[in-house]
């Protein structure tokens, strides 16, 4: 087997890596471990920068979130039992659309198989070869074959339990890391909205987060401890703990409704450089991982692409490698500007047990100041919808 480009994962990045390449005539083949059913069905929640946004209509994919995602033009910041709100349109001329990472991945899966791309699902025994040569391969089964992908280039974009970051040699990386020691307990409930934009709460209990995902169904997250067991919460606990931290003295409630999923996920800042070796290239969570209190997860994978497939094209149709070669530097100032936002929501909104009370003033003063200063706000809300240069 043959191709220009070899892609191992079908996540976000991959996939929308594959349409990129595809739409400059660029042939890529796309590997992925899961079944389409899997990644399809993998229910994970996504808030999509006017820059995504923006891309994924320009190219063809965005009909369906337009039609069915949530466009939000601010979010709220609820803290010693008042709300502010954080007007992103007006701070900045764009804004946000809530859709589930999983509906973009639909979405892209459609358009590949709509262009006959060549998508290959439930893979394994997945190993990079010669990635220092002119002929990288990509060795592995499917549906029982053995098979050699002989590439130009490969990009690793199968996460950070994947095969590629570490076949870049270990002495070549520098990898930085964050475990944060609380995590988010996730819930999605029937009910209807308990605000119209996304609620962002610091409490003496902890952090919470409520998210519209429908009319009929919502996310909501509250801090937790990431050893935690969902069995150890009933249904009356968890609602009784989002009440306690996001209700407002001003009568803003949320509004209850039957929980049919329950899930805890751990919290960490990840970077590893470089992104690069040889022929082969990291993308998305392979390369780097962030909080999701800032939004930035789909959206950095996004970047990512988007700056390589602009190199590729360079690459095939303009005979220059320079951008290819710069491809790292590039991508990574993009990912440090959003892993520091991202770290500065999480310490500004989350309940810290190491904080002195000195520095739990600190947070609320922190929080007066953003819902109080046009320029501060304008800053975060900069951020918050990746409108900030870099």
């Amino acid at each position: 087997m043959r191709t220009q480009v070899g892609i191992i994962g079908a996540g976000p990045a991959g996939l929308l890596l594959s349409h990129l390449l595809h739409l400059q005539g660029i042939d890529s083949v796309v590997l992925e471990s899961r079944s389409r059913e899997q990644i399809e069905s993998t229910i994970r929640a996504g808030v999509l920068e006017q820059g995504t946004m923006d891309l994924l209509t320009e190219t063809g994919v965005g009909e369906r979130m337009k039609a069915e995602g949530a466009l939000h033009h601010g979010f709220e910041l609820a803290f010693e039992g008042k709300r502010r709100r954080i007007d992103l349109t007006d701070l900045t001329g764009k804004a946000i659309t809530v859709y589930a990472q999983h509906e973009v991945i639909k979405d892209l899966v459609a358009a590949r198989v709509a262009a006959q791309g060549a998508l290959h699902f439930g893979v394994s025994d997945v190993s990079l070869h010669d990635i220092d040569g002119t002929t990288p391969t990509i060795r592995f089964r499917h549906e029982g074959e053995a098979h050699d992908l002989q590439c130009d280039f490969i990009i690793g974009c199968d996460g950070s339990q994947g095969i590629s970051r570490n076949s870049i040699p270990e002495a070549l990386r520098r990898d930085y890391q964050r475990v944060y020691p609380f995590g988010w307990f996730g819930i999605l409930a029937e009910a209807p909205p308990s605000s119209d934009e996304l609620i962002y709460a610091r409490h003496e209990r902890g952090f919470a987060l409520v998210s519209t995902r429908s009319p009929n169904v919502q996310r909501m997250y509250f801090q937790c401890d990431p050893k935690d067991n969902v069995d150890n919460w009933s249904d009356d606990r968890i609602w009784a703990e989002l009440h306690a931290r996001v209700d407002s003295d001003e009568g803003h409630k949320v509004v209850e409704g039957k929980i049919f999923q329950k899930n805890i996920v751990g919290m960490r800042s990840f970077v590893s450089t470089t992104m690069q070796h040889g022929r082969l290239f990291l993308a998305g969570d392979a390369a780097h991982i962030v909080p999701p209190t800032g939004a930035k997860g789909l959206n950095l994978a996004v970047s990512d692409v988007r700056i390589l497939s602009d190199a590729l094209r360079a690459f095939y149709k303009e005979d220059r490698s320079d951008k290819l070669e710069s491809y790292s530097e590039t991508a990574l100032k993009r990912i440090w500007r959003a892993e520091h936002f991202s770290y500065w929501m999480t310490r500004m909104m989350h309940r810290l047990d190491d904080a002195s009370p000195f520095e739990q003033q600190l947070q609320v003063a922190e929080l007066e100041h953003v819902t109080t200063s046009r320029s501060a706000a304008i800053s975060m809300a900069e951020n918050y919808v990746g409108a900030v240069a870099v």
